[in-house]
């Protein structure tokens, strides 16, 4: 084994010049596909937390306006959800649908303090709508079934609008503000990537407002979604008992406008899985040119030791082990400047990661341990590849013809 690694060395250094060009393509090809490699993974890091921030088994549905007649309606008619939906839902999918959640919205709402005013309105749920939207409380509490039972007014303020109100998100918990000519107690305060919304018990919207059954928005939490087609069927079978309770067409696209998390997760999934393998695809074509490069070296190299082969051979050489020779020079080139191209992009990557940081549709974009396993296999694959020629043409070298030409 010691040997063959001073053969290999001594057949590098004699080709020097020729090794460091070639190695370069190489390193090249490496940097190119870690870097691409790197930046499917922030597309992908990115979209994995986006999801972790909300449930992805939920299927949204809002008020809408009908494009198509319907029994004698014409189109044009506006559709609105009221929190009564709730319990048809429910009656008409058993052991599919598991809660629904119904919001209401007052857009026009200013909530005040002494020292600030918000005019961004404020939200009605029910206490479902936290792990629905994925929203952890910094301080205090979110709504919760007294609230709803009592209708009591208690407000959920975001992070960012406790400060405006109150100076600092944690003395807000406990301290009042005003809205709709009431005072509303803040029973905690929220930290959220982008939700920023006010939210209110939904009874005690009703209670305020005289609204008693209105709904801009009903959440179905659906169980057992395995597949593409099973959540289609449960958004055709929600969308069928809302179409039976407000007469519109089942059919009618625009009469209720949804959006169904688990479906859109499956294709953003499959998305990704399609930017990686185009990625290692790309990669793979730069890397080629190096593949070329270090196949060629190895083809003078085998030329120039044509000799060299021949007395090998006469003196009980076999086969194997010139064979085994020529691939492990091929790939210790393509191995040690493939490596010096992996610290580079890795390198790189870090670089971009700490300048740009985490912003919308990008976050972490490194590379882990299964990325570098992987590019290592592709590695050695390349220079047994490249070596492959080259070795079998010194395999075919007869020791006789070999000793004459010299």
């Amino acid at each position: 084994m010691l040997d063959l690694v001073r053969e290999i060395g001594q057949t590098l250094r004699n080709n020097r010049l020729r090794t460091v060009l070639t190695g370069i393509s190489v390193s090249w090809g490496i940097f190119m596909l870690i870097v691409l490699l790197g930046a499917s993974r922030g597309v992908t890091n990115y979209f994995e937390y986006a999801m972790s921030s909300q449930s992805n088994n939920v299927i949204s549905f809002w008020s809408g306006v009908t494009s198509m007649p319907y029994k004698g309606y014409k189109d044009g008619r506006y559709i609105g959800l009221k929190s009564s939906d709730i319990d048809a839902i429910l009656h008409d999918n058993p052991g599919k649908v598991s809660n629904v959640i119904a919001f209401a919205s007052v857009d026009t709402a200013r909530i005040s303090t002494s020292l600030d005013v918000l005019t961004n309105g404020f939200e009605a749920v029910y206490p479902g709508a936290q792990a629905t939207n994925g929203i952890e409380m910094s301080h205090g509490r979110f709504i919760n079934e007294r609230d709803i039972a009592d209708a009591r007014r208690v407000i959920v303020l975001a992070a960012k609008n406790a400060r405006l109100l109150f100076g600092s998100d944690s003395l807000a918990v406990g301290k009042t503000v005003q809205s709709l000519g009431l005072a509303w107690t803040v029973a905690g305060v929220y930290d959220h990537r982008w939700r920023s919304q006010s939210m209110v018990p939904y009874t005690a919207y009703k209670a305020v407002t005289g609204h008693t059954d209105e709904a801009y928005e009903l959440d179905v939490t659906v169980e057992g979604l395995e597949t593409e087609a099973d959540g289609k069927a449960a958004e055709k079978s929600i969308r069928t008992t809302l179409a039976q309770r407000h007469e519109f067409h089942p059919d009618d696209p625009n009469a209720v406008w949804v959006w169904n998390s688990f479906t859109s997760y499956l294709t953003n999934k499959a998305a990704n899985r399609y930017l990686e393998l185009a990625v290692w695809v790309i990669g793979i074509f730069t890397l080629l040119t190096g593949i070329v490069g270090v196949s060629n070296i190895m083809f003078v190299s085998v030329r120039e030791r044509t000799h060299e082969i021949g007395i090998r051979r006469a003196i009980g050489a076999k086969p194997r082990s010139v064979l085994a020779q020529i691939l492990a020079e091929s790939v210790a080139v393509t191995a040690i400047f493939g490596y010096i191209g992996i610290v580079a992009g890795t390198f790189v990557l870090q670089i971009i990661a700490s300048v740009i940081g985490d912003v919308d549709g990008f976050r972490n974009p490194t590379v882990d341990i299964s990325i570098a396993v992987k590019v290592t296999v592709a590695l050695i694959v390349a220079g047994a590849v490249a070596g492959l020629f080259p070795a079998l043409k010194a395999i075919k070298v007869k020791p006789v013809e070999a000793l004459r030409d010299e």
